[in-house]
């Protein structure tokens, strides 16, 4: 059973940046899509970026898109959201997710993923 732990949300001001981590246990290069998700209360849960790591390939959302990027340290199996610029619409709680092991489907679907942290709040006030 895999497992999937967020770190590094935290309060900050508008314009300002913060880089969230996720670590996983029990991954595999099977688990081919993993993303960070976020919901700010009282919405839908919305897909922020993903990469599907046999291709190395990342999808970002256009509301963040020149601002937010993910990587992913393929040795260790941990995520990471580096996010710029920061703007008080990006307080959510965030999500990290991962796909099961030979698991398909559409990045910003949240039924495409499986495995999914506890979540880490990140506030930006104007």
């Amino acid at each position: 059973q895999a497992q999937l732990k967020e770190s590094g949300g935290g309060s900050v001001q508008a314009q300002g940046s913060l880089r969230l981590s996720c670590t996983t246990s029990g991954l595999t290069d099977q688990n081919q899509y993993m993303a960070w998700f976020r919901q700010a209360p009282g919405e839908e849960r919305e897909a922020v970026a993903a990469i599907y790591a046999p291709a190395d390939f990342i999808f970002t959302a256009d509301s963040v898109k020149g601002r937010f990027t993910l990587s992913l340290d393929a040795a260790t199996k941990t995520l990471y959201l580096q996010m710029n610029h920061l703007k008080p619409e990006d307080t959510a709680r965030y999500y990290c997710a991962a796909s099961r092991a030979g698991g398909a489907g559409v990045w910003s679907a949240q039924s495409t993923y499986t495995y999914w942290g506890q979540g880490t709040q990140v506030t930006v006030s104007s």
